[in-house]
């Protein structure tokens, strides 16, 4: 029945999952309520593969109607010095900004300040997917649903954008990796400082799905975030870019546009990004796929050797061990970026914290029904809104003590991901 749109679902989890307990006194179990989550997977039967799927993506509306307003921060950590934005989900304005993108703009310092920080409605932090942003359609389809939603089930939510994305002007030679963790860490720690009663979730889509892991694991135990999701997901970057490469498809199609993307972004920022003297522009200017400018910039701005051992260190796999809360993960099968072998199929079976769904339609951050809206947003919006009003779920001890980084416990974790950062 695929050929109809029909994508099978599939579950792979460890043999016993994390036991919940709901707050009508019942039991649960983790497994229990990614299934409850998932309704059937019903797509567009015109968009017959993963690659017509996401090639349709390039296609852009506008998708639901987000208000955002933008807050600046600056980095904590001297490491990675300079600001990053958040923008942050608001009430229907009038006012534009034609600086940034389509119905965002700046938050006064004032109002800002007014923003209440004792309520207890969840509070939703999201990553966006490699050099996309707050706009993006795929995340707006899930952030819709909750903070429209009346009545005490209403959530508020931000997107972190990542350093030089959604108009965001970069003010120091560092640009973001596949494990930019830093500006997640800092925005969580104050999210939690600044509204103290509010839960907090996650979710991340396919590369911002690999960072928010990634911090998952850095994290552990001691993670402010209650529940997280991840939606297309690379997991293993070194088996998808090898895939990539694989194909004419995959080389001259998807690698080719997404270093394009890449090599646009940078070059909006070329006058802070050129100060970092590692840098060969000659060299970036001919790059044409995206393993290449990995090679040439991620490569040399933060110290890997090759872009193999960028991806190796950057992957969000083995982060899977290390991760302590329930953990909500969806991947297509067809996914051409995300590819099918580079997911963590094994992994998943050793950690009680993780579920992974697997349609086996869908391609990269697309799975489009009839009519356009993006079935992924079913199953993340249901596991949130249970993980938020269903499910009792003990606070982390980073909630008592405000610091959330990671703990001893976890040194030994994160000195081996950071390895090649010294």
């Amino acid at each position: 029945m695929e050929w109809l749109g029909h994508a099978k679902t599939t579950f792979t989890h460890s043999p016993t999952t994390l036991n919940l307990k709901k707050k009508d006194g019942s039991s649960t179990d983790l497994l229990a309520i990614c299934q409850e989550s998932t309704p059937p997977c019903r797509l567009n039967p015109f968009l017959f593969n993963g690659h017509v799927q996401t090639m349709l993506t390039s296609v852009k509306v506008d998708g639901p109607p987000i208000f955002y307003k933008r807050k600046i921060f600056d980095a904590e950590d001297p490491a990675y010095e300079g600001t990053f934005a958040v923008d942050f989900v608001v009430k229907k304005y009038t006012e534009s900004d034609d600086e940034l993108p389509i119905r965002t703009t700046y938050f006064k310092d004032e109002e800002f300040e007014d923003i209440a920080s004792l309520d207890t409605r969840p509070m939703l932090v999201v990553l966006h997917g490699l050099s996309g942003g707050s706009y993006e359609i795929y995340l707006k389809h899930v952030i819709e649903p909750l903070v429209d939603a009346e009545g005490d089930r209403q959530w508020e939510a931000c997107v972190i954008n990542s350093r030089g994305c959604a108009k965001h002007k970069i003010t120091s030679s560092v640009l973001y990796n596949a494990r930019a963790t830093w500006d997640t860490r800092q925005t969580v720690k104050w999210l939690r400082k600044k509204f103290p009663n509010r839960p907090l979730f996650g979710i991340g889509f396919s590369l911002g799905a690999n960072i928010l892991t990634t911090y998952l694991g850095e994290e552990g135990s001691h993670c402010m975030l209650k529940a997280a999701v991840v939606c297309s997901n690379p997991w293993n970057l070194d088996a998808g870019s090898l895939a990539l490469q694989r194909t004419w498809l995959g080389r001259e199609i998807y690698s080719k546009t997404m270093a394009a993307n890449m090599k646009r972004l940078i070059e909006l920022h070329h006058d802070q990004i050129s100060q970092n003297p590692k840098l060969d522009w000659e060299k970036i200017r001919n790059v044409k796929y995206l393993h290449e400018f990995d090679r040439e910039i991620q490569g040399p701005t933060w110290g890997y050797p090759t872009e193999g051992a960028y991806y190796r260190d950057a992957s969000s796999t083995d982060s899977l061990f290390a991760v302590k809360i329930p953990l909500f993960a969806i991947n297509a099968e067809d996914d051409p970026i995300a590819v099918n072998e580079a997911l963590p199929y094994q992994e998943m079976k050793q950690s009680p914290y993780t579920v992974l769904c697997t349609t086996s339609l869908g391609g990269h951050l697309s799975w489009f029904e009839i009519g356009g809206h993006r079935w992924h947003a079913r199953p993340c919006v249901n596991f949130l809104n249970k993980m938020a009003f269903e499910v009792e779920i003990e606070a982390p001890a980073s909630m008592t003590n405000g610091e959330g980084t990671a703990k001893p416990g976890h040194e030994m974790f994160v000195a081996m991901r950071r390895k090649w950062h010294r």
